[in-house]
C-alpha cells in the first residue's frame, strides 16, 4: 500500500531531468514516526510513498492486521532539493539520506518496482541487503551468534568462519534468511 497525493503523470514516471532536480529521496525518520511524517508531507503537497505490509499484531485479549512499513524508519518523498528544509522541519524527520554531504537519488525504476511488488498481491518480506564477501552474522539457527564471511549467496549460502591469526577458516551452509550483515 502507498500513499500519493498527487496523481501519476508523465512527469512524476520520467527521469528527473539534471534542470529541474525534482526525484525521490529516502527520509530516515524517528522510530515508529513513518505515517506521522506521511501526513505532514501530504499536508505540504509533497508526492510521498510509504510502502506497507500486512501483519498481524497480538495483544493480550485480541489480535488484528495491521499495515507495518516494510522500510522501518523509512518514507519517500519526490521533490526538489531546494525545498529541504521544508521536509526537515516535519516532525519526525531525521535526516534525508544523503552521501558526502549531497542528497542521495532514488531511481525512479526503484520506486515503481517497489510499487509493482506491493500492487500484485504476491507474498514477500524484506530482506538485509548482503552481498557476497561481506561480514554476516547468523541470526537463527544452530549457529546463531556465529560471525563469518558470507561466501557464496544462492539457495544455500555458504558462509566462511575464519580464525585470521593462524590464517586457519571453515565454511557451512546456511539458509540465506538466517544471516544479516554484521
Amino acid at each position: 500500500m502507498y500513499h500519493q497525493i498527487v496523481s501519476l503523470d508523465s512527469q512524476h514516471h520520467a527521469a528527473p531531468s539534471a534542470g529541474n532536480g525534482i526525484a525521490w529521496y529516502a527520509l530516515w525518520v524517528r522510530s515508529r514516526h513513518e505515517r506521522t511524517v506521511q501526513a505532514q508531507l501530504d499536508e505540504k503537497r509533497v508526492v510521498s510513498f510509504l510502502p506497507t505490509v500486512p501483519k498481524w499484531s497480538h495483544w493480550k485479549d485480541r489480535r488484528k492486521r495491521i499495515d507495518w512499513p516494510l522500510f522501518p524508519g523509512y518514507c519517500f518523498a519526490r521533490f526538489d532539493p531546494s525545498a529541504r528544509l521544508s521536509i526537515l522541519r516535519c516532525a519526525g524527520v531525521v535526516s534525508i539520506v544523503s552521501m558526502n554531504g549531497e542528497l542521495s537519488r532514488i531511481p525512479d525504476v526503484e520506486i515503481q518496482g517497489i510499487r509493482h511488488l506491493i500492487e500484485s498481491q504476491l507474498a514477500f518480506d524484506a530482506c538485509p541487503f548482503i552481498r557476497e564477501g561481506m561480514m554476516v552474522e547468523v541470526v537463527r539457527g544452530p549457529l546463531r551468534g556465529v560471525v563469518g564471511r558470507l561466501i557464496r549467496k544462492s539457495q544455500r549460502a555458504q558462509l566462511m568462519v575464519c580464525v585470521e591469526l593462524i590464517n586457519q577458516a571453515v565454511s557451512v551452509h546456511v539458509d540465506p534468511s538466517d544471516v544479516e550483515p554484521y
